[in-house]
């Protein structure tokens, strides 16, 4: 019976080919796009799925009660005892660890000397772990015993990709490195390597460092405090078997217990929850994450996209099948009139599609490996086809789902035929038909037009968001980061060598600059207030002509000067701090603010408001900042502005002053205005996922409506003529074709406009700075769709509008 329908499907296939083609090739598209988004998605879905136990590892994390909001999100992290207090307090935690993400040490400078050669490179992503880490985390490793990895000072254990760097295809275990920091050179032990290739954790790690070590050891060691520092992230193992709800109502008392006289003296409030630390990268959006997460809400709208595209290719299947009815109609009447059953022709019928859908199998695996890396490109991953054992599974399962789905309405409605009515020629075009296949094009061009609609609002948020006015001139900013000892020293020596060249406007230096995180925060209260109305101020510690040289706007009083002795202990603060502090701008300059340090009351004084801007990304409102010269490095970031078009140059003019200076060690840069748009790479990259599928979603939709134009012309071909007989144009006889289509297209647009306004609109809260959705894009995606189905139906309009009539009439 399969080889009676394979060969019907065949023969079918070859009967009509221009609609074959359609049919196919529509399918192998959408096949095509839900591959390649499949692999995509379950690429961001496997993050952290390679632990072991990956269900009872979770991640502490800190909210602030509302009576006291010291933080406008919730926290990642928390203070150092947490993570040994909670082993010993609560029996169901199997094992505790923290990971520290030390602030402002974004790079370290990794050196290996063997004899007289040396390879030296700065490395980002390099934490500080306790030796409880790998009893947590599963890593596969390479070289070393994950056991006893960490229990020595002074370890580190490399990825595999910086160990080749470093050692090419040694074992480098036992071997010592430099590690170079602000603070220091560093003497560290190799004690493994993991294999890094096919980890996807929230943790992107090259390299780990002991938390007991000779550089920050001593400072962890001495962080007793419960409520301060809270710069620890903090991961628990629970025991098989205990319920993770009711442990959670644990951690407040736990707290309380612990915590609650150093929050007290803080005059702060907050409680701890628990994060599984598989869903940490997809939906976890805190202040202080590791590393950039991924988001959620993409994957849904690029999951949304695929099923969309899919279900667009199967209309287009049915609407071609149904239109075409009557060309099968008296096969189907035959066969019932020699007994053929409802049952079998439904069959017969799904198995064409089945068919279909399989040819288009092919061609779509063709096209995935075609377009993979260019995928991979837009992506920035490295997917591969059968990266998961499943995926055959699923290609076949979406392959069969989608034949039987394209083919289901047309066998029935195409078996439904009585054979006496079809026999005798008297099938008529149901209305019945018409109204579905009517409905499934305005279902097409509903969803085309929303895709449409959802990529005008995000390429222009995206748009708003690197062209939106921050506060601060971000443009021709050079920063170089100093993070080796000898290189801070040399700042002034640096800097005056800078100011040499002519192309270099003006140098500065600071703890940290807009666009990265910043940890170093502070709780200051004001004047006539109490430690119970502390505001969290986050802060930095910056040279004179910081302000000059970045833009930044003294709306009130004065900036840093050397003329003034009492800078020292001065402090410039935005509007936003003063609006929380209790104090009106204008007024501000001279009032004092408290706070508490160390068990000491102190105090600085305000010497200036500077205007509101974004030191992070648009996702998140303006927050308490400030300015001083005490807290922090002023010298850890230098920050050049550059007036200069070519920037080859005047980088290798910086790079031979940097090797003047500082001979030997390497000479690292970044320009401001690419740190600030690394916030929102990712969402660049769905923005061009999302792009690239809704114009495959249109074309798809376009290639139906061709097909079914085409259909309509040939049906209408004895009318066509008929009216240029009697004097109908051309232009007359193309509106007459097209109108109708044109029709659904409008009624499409008033269904799509609303919905997509709706979902867009959702999606935008995320943002603390947004655009508005204005009339202009409803507009735009409307003309859109209409001019490419004006196009897509007048091509096959116009070229029956010039057919002859003498050979239309003929014909028929």
């Amino acid at each position: 019976m399969f080889k009676n329908y394979l060969k019907n499907a065949l023969r079918t296939l070859s009967r009509n080919k221009s609609f074959s083609f359609i049919n196919i090739f529509g399918l192998a598209v959408g096949l095509t796009t839900c591959i390649l988004i499949l692999l995509y998605i379950f690429s961001e879905l496997g993050y952290d799925q390679h632990n072991k136990d990956a269900d009872r590892i979770y991640r502490l994390a800190a909210t602030g009660d509302k009576i006291s909001a010291i933080k406008e999100k919730d926290w990642a992290c928390t203070a150092a005892p947490i993570a040994w207090g909670i082993k010993a307090d609560l029996p169901e935690v199997e094992q505790s660890t923290r990971l520290l993400k030390f602030p402002m040490l974004t790079k370290m400078l990794l050196k290996y000397e063997k004899g007289e050669k040396s390879k030296q490179f700065y490395e980002t992503n390099g934490y500080y772990i306790d030796s409880t880490f790998f009893q947590v985390f599963s890593y596969d490793f390479k070289y070393g015993n994950i056991q006893n990895a960490l229990t020595e000072p002074n370890s580190v254990i490399l990825s595999e990709e910086v160990s080749d760097k470093l050692f090419g295809n040694e074992d480098p275990t036992g071997k010592q490195l430099s590690i170079g920091m602000p603070y220091g050179n560093f003497n560290y032990t190799v004690k493994g390597v993991f294999k890094d290739e096919n980890i996807k954790s929230h943790i992107p790690a090259h390299f780990f460092l002991s938390m007991r070590n000779g550089d920050v050891g001593t400072w962890v060691e001495n962080q007793t405090n419960w409520a301060t520092n809270n710069i620890f992230h903090t991961y628990i193992k629970l025991k098989a078997g205990t319920d993770p709800i009711a442990f959670e109502k644990k951690l407040r008392p736990f707290l309380d217990n612990r915590a609650g006289t150093d929050l007290k003296a803080l005059g702060v409030s907050h409680h701890l929850f628990m994060q599984l630390v598989k869903d940490i990268y997809l939906h976890s959006d805190l202040d202080n994450e590791i590393s950039p997460n991924g988001n959620i809400t993409y994957l849904y709208i690029l999951g949304s996209i695929a099923l969309f595209v899919l279900i667009i290719a199967c209309i287009n299947f049915m609407n071609l099948s149904t239109a075409r009815s009557g060309k099968r109609a008296k096969e189907v009447g035959v066969r019932k009139a020699i007994g053929a059953e409802k049952r079998s022709l439904v069959l017969q019928f799904i198995g064409e599609s089945v068919t279909m859908s399989i040819l288009a199998l092919l061609l779509a695996l063709i096209l995935v490996t075609l377009l993979l890396p260019a995928f991979n490109n837009i992506t920035q991953k490295n997917l591969q086809l059968f990266d998961r054992k499943d995926m055959l599974v699923w290609i076949i399962l979406l392959t069969i789902a989608t034949g039987i789905i394209s083919g289901l309405y047309p066998a029935f409605y195409l078996s439904s035929f009585k054979p006496v009515t079809v026999l005798k020629g008297k099938l008529i075009n149901h209305f019945s038909a018409n109204a579905i296949r009517k409905g499934l094009v305005v279902f097409q061009f509903t969803i085309s037009i929303c895709l449409v609609l959802g990529a005008i609002v995000i390429v222009r948020q995206l748009h708003y968001m690197e062209n939106q006015q921050l506060g601060f001139n971000k443009k021709q900013q050079l920063i170089i980061p100093l993070q080796n000892q000898n290189a801070i020293k040399n700042y002034t020596a640096f800097k005056n060598e800078l100011l040499k060249n002519p192309s270099v406007k003006n140098v500065t230096s600071g703890s940290t600059y807009p666009g990265i995180t910043n940890v170093e925060d502070i709780l200051f209260y004001g004047e006539g207030k109490s430690v119970h109305d502390v505001v969290d101020v986050h802060l930095a510690n910056v040279e004179d002509n910081y302000f000059e040289t970045l833009g930044l706007k003294i709306i009130e009083g004065r900036a840093f000067s050397r003329d003034f002795i009492a800078d020292s202990n001065s402090i410039i603060i935005n509007e936003a701090g003063l609006k929380q502090l209790g104090y009106d701008t204008k007024s501000a300059v001279g009032k004092i603010v408290n706070y508490d340090f160390k068990g000491t009351h102190n105090t600085m004084r305000i010497v200036g408001v500077v205007k509101n801007f974004n030191y992070e990304s648009l996702y998140n409102e303006v927050k308490p900042f400030a300015f001083n010269k005490f807290f922090g490095d002023p010298n850890s970031y230098v920050i050049a502005n550059v007036s200069v078009t070519d920037y080859a140059a005047v980088l290798k003019e910086i790079g031979q002053s940097w090797s003047k200076i500082n001979p030997g060690i390497p000479f690292d840069y970044s320009f401001l205005d690419q740190d600030f748009a690394r916030n929102y790479e990712k969402d660049k990259r769905a923005s061009s996922i999302v792009s690239y599928f809704t114009i495959i979603a249109i074309l798809i939709a376009c290639l139906g409506l061709f097909g079914l134009a085409a259909f309509s012309a040939e049906q209408r071909t004895r009318e066509i003529g008929i009216r240029k007989v009697l004097g109908a144009s051309v232009p007359n006889v193309t509106a007459l074709l097209s109108g109708d289509f044109m029709k659904l297209v409008f009624i499409a647009i008033l269904i799509a406009s609303p919905l997509a306004w709706y979902v867009m609109n959702k999606w935008l809260e995320a943002f603390a700075f947004k655009i508005t959705i204005s009339w202009w894009m409803f507009a735009l995606a409307g003309t859109v769709a209409i001019l490419i189905a004006l196009i897509t139906v007048s091509f096959v309009a116009i070229k029956a509008a010039v057919a002859n009539p003498v050979k239309s009439l003929r014909t028929e």
